[in-house]
Order: structure tokens, then C-alpha cells, then sequence
């Protein structure tokens, strides 16, 4: 049993996919809080969900799960187009959220979570794993440090090559699919990471399907010290997924760098240096989870890793691009 001390956090989850479920494994790994309870849009497939995970109370609905006063948090586990309202919905009911990314479609949706969240006085945090690794903690120390000098530019991409249906939420106008939201935020991500601020100037271009999503995107960023970032994001073409950053003593490798488990330092003619940090994949969000219990406990409202300032910000660059190739969803 748990330590149910003063800041024992009681979970729900909306959505009982994939993704959810690798919430429901990692949060076995952390103290302070425990999976009570469920809810997706179908009441058969919570309860299977509800059984696989040993989850003991079983919601019919999203609204009811999110009046139950046994429940301190919610972790939002939907497709995009439903990450908004229900945000707004669980701050009404005065629940504290963890929301999958990217936390709204557009940036006039999440200004209006940031100006929820405070004046609910409730945290709120975009469940972007790869920000609360230890291996890009540590990458952000070694930058921090200059040991590959100062910063040039930087080179992500995200691929997975998928044989999928029109149907395929990836593929779904309506589900606000496409290459960019779902796999482009995270080069993106690594982007914000390595430069610390946002780029004076971005560009992109698209590969669009015939659902009128993109299927391949690419975004070039330019930086305000003449540093640039050439990031990409595919779900069906064959590429490495990995980062390099270049400086001008060096560089940086990360491979896999959404779920970093290491990196490795290049110097002129010096030994390449290998810096690990594992984890186990069923329990890679746990990391995230744990920094959300540490705000609750520090009374925190907003995380000083990834503040909702700072989603908002990733979200507007997204609206930027994704308008220079005419992708339009409905909550536009």
C-alpha cells in the first residue's frame, strides 16, 4: 500500500487507449499517488482497461469521472480535438491536469487554459515526456557547460513508417491528425531545448494526403544569433529519429531523442564521450509524473520545467507553420 500522506495524489484518466495505458504502468513506479478510477467514450472498453490495470472504480462518462470529488487530478489521454474542452471541463470541476500534447490545437485555446488555470488556481502541464528525462537534463547541463562551444545549429527528425487507413486518427481532419501536432512537436521540442528561446523567422513545407492532413512535414527555424534548427516529422517514410547539435568545438547525437536514454559528445579529435541514462519503455512517463506530484507538493501551479507560458508559445509556432501549408482544423 501506498504512502496516502498529506499530498497523496488520486488520479482519473479520460481515454483508455494505448497511451493511457502506459500512464497506468508508470505510475506504479512513482510515490504519491495512485490510478483510481476511468472513463472513455465507450463504457465497455473502460472497464476492460479497468481490469487490465486493476483500476477500482469505473466512470460511464467524462463527465462523471470529472464531478468525483475522490479524484485530486486527471490525466487527459483523447485525441487533440478533445484536449480543449476537456481541460476547461475538469478545471470547472476543480481537477488538476496532466494533458497529453500538444495540450489544445491552436494558441487561442491554450491562452484561454493558461487564463483558466490560473483563475482556478489549479496546475495544469502538456504531458510532453521527453522535457522531463534525465538524459536531456543532463544534455541541457552539457550545453549549459559549452563543451561543444557555441551552439550553430541543430538537426531533428521524427519518422515512423505506418500502413494506415483514411480512418486512422493520424489521417482525421475532424481528430485534428497530421504529421505536425502528432510527431512534429517533438522536434520541436528539442528545438526549444537546445536554444532556449523562440525563433525570430519559421518555414514550412508539406507533403499533404488526400484526407487533407500532412503526412511529412519539415520546418526550418532561424534564431535571432544567426542559429537555425532544420526539424522534420513523418508517419510514412522510413528515416532515422535522432538529433544532432552542432557547436563549433563539437557535437551532440541523440538518438531516439523523444525518449532519450543517451547521448553521445563528439569533439575534435578527442574520444567520443557516451553519457546514459536508462529507463524501462513500459515506465517512461514517470518521470513526467513525478515532476507533477513534486509542483503539488511544492504548491506549485504552474511547472517551472514546462510552464503553460511556454505550451502556449510551442503551440503558436505550430499555427505559424501549419498555416504555410493550409491545414485548418475545425476549432480554428
Amino acid at each position: 500500500m501506498k504512502n496516502r500522506g498529506e499530498h497523496f495524489i488520486r488520479w482519473g484518466i479520460l481515454g483508455c487507449g494505448n497511451i493511457a495505458s502506459t500512464f497506468a504502468q508508470s505510475i506504479g513506479q512513482v510515490h504519491g499517488g495512485e490510478l483510481c478510477a476511468c472513463a472513455a467514450g465507450e463504457f465497455g472498453r473502460a472497464s476492460m482497461f479497468a481490469k487490465r490495470h486493476k483500476i477500482k472504480k469505473v466512470h460511464t462518462d467524462y463527465s462523471s469521472l470529472v464531478a468525483d470529488n475522490s479524484i485530486d487530478a486527471i490525466y487527459i489521454a483523447t485525441t487533440h480535438n478533445f484536449h480543449f474542452e476537456q481541460i476547461m471541463l475538469c478545471l470547472a470541476n476543480h481537477k488538476h491536469v496532466l494533458c497529453e500534447k500538444p495540450i489544445t490545437i491552436n494558441a487561442k485555446q491554450a491562452r484561454q487554459v493558461q487564463l483558466a488555470a490560473q483563475k482556478h488556481n489549479l496546475l495544469v502541464l502538456e504531458a510532453v515526456w521527453t522535457r522531463f528525462l534525465p538524459a536531456i537534463e543532463a544534455l541541457q547541463n552539457v550545453l549549459k557547460q559549452e563543451i561543444i562551444g557555441n551552439v550553430k545549429s541543430l538537426y531533428a527528425n521524427f519518422s515512423i513508417n505506418l500502413d494506415i487507413s483514411d480512418e486512422h486518427r493520424l489521417l482525421n481532419l475532424d481528430l485534428a491528425g497530421g504529421a505536425l501536432l502528432d510527431l512534429g512537436i517533438y522536434p520541436i521540442t528539442m528545438a526549444d531545448i537546445v536554444f532556449q528561446k523562440p525563433p525570430t523567422h519559421a518555414k514550412a513545407s508539406a507533403l499533404m494526403t488526400n484526407t487533407g492532413v500532412d503526412e511529412l512535414s519539415s520546418y526550418m527555424l532561424n534564431y535571432a544569433e544567426g542559429q537555425t534548427a532544420l526539424l522534420s516529422a513523418g508517419f510514412r517514410q522510413c528515416a532515422p529519429t535522432e538529433a544532432l547539435i552542432f557547436g563549433d568545438k563539437g557535437y551532440i547525437r541523440v538518438p531516439n531523442f523523444l525518449g532519450a536514454k543517451s547521448f553521445e559528445v563528439v569533439l575534435d579529435n578527442q574520444p567520443t564521450q557516451y553519457f546514459e541514462y536508462d529507463y524501462k519503455d513500459e515506465y517512461c512517463f514517470q518521470f513526467e509524473i513525478n515532476h507533477f506530484h513534486r509542483c503539488l507538493e511544492q504548491g506549485l501551479t504552474d511547472s517551472p520545467v514546462l510552464p503553460l507560458a511556454k505550451s502556449f508559445e510551442i503551440v503558436q509556432l505550430m499555427d505559424i507553420l501549419r498555416a504555410q501549408f493550409n491545414l485548418v482544423y475545425a476549432g480554428d
